[in-house]
């Protein structure tokens, strides 16, 4: 990461598989078990857990991702075995941790099961690779009947298929499909099973560009971002009528502008702004439309949010001038604390926060393995 101006999450539509495939920040403990911890917190202070699914591997790249957490404190998210192929695990809030995998899904390096969001009673959601390296999107229940499914138009190609995201406590899921011409264009699949597709006005047409969706709410809005000559965030709301957000400041180059990650019951949004100058922000943006940016302390190359929950508060990562990462939470007052996992060396990733303020993400040590852990407040 170092001398490289490069931010988690920063991808437009594939923010999600950007971070599963080549987030590249770095910790050192092992735990004595596959679910063993290290709990720090007295008197009122933060507490950590650290966990490693089982058959996680111990090589460069390898380990355990945490994803999302849900309201009970269950997570999800990929481990990464010793031959590089991906496999889903759920942890529930006492520790136990569950491996499952997708039918269909392939074995080789770089090709697996990948669930990225769990919703309040324990559905899943994710996107698996197969032997072709096409994706396809999968769900699976709480009591662990699975399902797959691809959006209408994705294409089936290298790289191409369907790549769900975020599921909400209803069942319906959105995320982006990647067609025959390598463009992007969103999706919302209704707990029946029926998918709609839809583009964001001014979504770009040529490769690599498009629409994609990246978090829905209880009420079915749906926040995520879309490409032409740079990026946008934007807001669908559950009848389908869908509103652009550009935040103050924002670059209008190739790879700069608004990214707009989580949404939360209330239609307030988080994300990221990267400005003209390389520079990410991180802002909150209100239902009304209000939006405000702001810097974790000690950002250097620049702040990025990734998740809000119900009381608004927002976790993230803020890269220091040395590159080097830190998890932060902001209050929905605005108050900013930065966090570093239990004997971080070279980074910490905050990735989701539930209702009780409980945040999952990852840590990866000197050896380039990640581990997933839990802060609790």
């Amino acid at each position: 990461m170092k001398n490289q101006r490069k931010f988690p999450g920063s991808s437009p539509v594939t923010a999600v598989r950007t971070s599963v495939l080549c987030l590249c920040l770095l910790f050192a403990v092992r735990t004595l078990a596959q679910q063993g911890a290290v709990g720090i917190g007295h008197d009122g202070k933060p507490s950590f857990t650290t966990f490693e699914a089982p058959g996680a591997g111990m090589g460069n790249s390898q380990g355990t991702i945490a994803f999302n957490i849900n309201t009970a404190g269950d997570i999800t998210g990929p481990y990464i075995d010793a031959s590089n192929v991906y496999h889903g695990f759920v942890r529930a809030a006492n520790g136990k941790i569950k491996t499952f995998e997708m039918r269909g899904a392939g074995r080789g390096a770089h090709q697996g099961t990948i669930p990225i969001s769990i919703n309040a009673v324990g559905d899943i959601t994710g996107t698996y690779i197969d032997a072709s390296n096409v994706r396809h999107g999968f769900f699976v229940t709480a009591e662990g009947k699975m399902a797959t499914f691809n959006a209408a138009g994705a294409g089936t190609g290298q790289s191409q298929g369907t790549i769900a995201i975020s599921i909400n406590a209803a069942g319906d899921v959105t995320g982006t499909y990647v067609d025959a011409s390598y463009v992007y264009h969103g999706f919302v699949r209704a707990a029946s099973g029926k998918i709609k597709t839809f583009n964001a006005p001014g979504a770009g047409t040529g490769q690599g560009q498009g629409t994609g969706g990246l978090s829905i709410n209880k009420t079915g809005d749906i926040a995520g971002i879309y490409v032409n000559a740079s990026r946008h965030g934007f807001v669908r709301a559950a009848n389908g009528k869908i509103t652009t957000i550009n935040a103050r400041g924002a670059g209008t180059g190739v790879h700069q502008g608004t990214e707009a990650f989580s949404i939360n019951a209330a239609g307030d949004i988080a994300g990221n702004v990267l400005d003209a100058s390389n520079l990410y922000h991180g802002f909150v943006r209100a239902a009304d439309g209000k939006i405000k940016t702001f810097e974790a302390p000690g950002s250097g190359p620049g702040t990025g949010g990734f998740s809000i929950n119900a009381a608004g508060d927002i976790t993230g990562t803020e890269m220091d001038v040395n590159f080097l990462a830190h998890g932060f939470v902001r209050a929905a007052d605005g108050k900013i604390k930065t966090f570093e996992a239990p004997g971080a060396a070279q980074g910490t990733v905050g990735l989701s926060v539930n209702a009780a303020g409980d945040i999952t993400g990852f840590y990866v040590d000197a050896s380039a393995v990640y581990h997933g852990f839990v802060r609790t407040p």
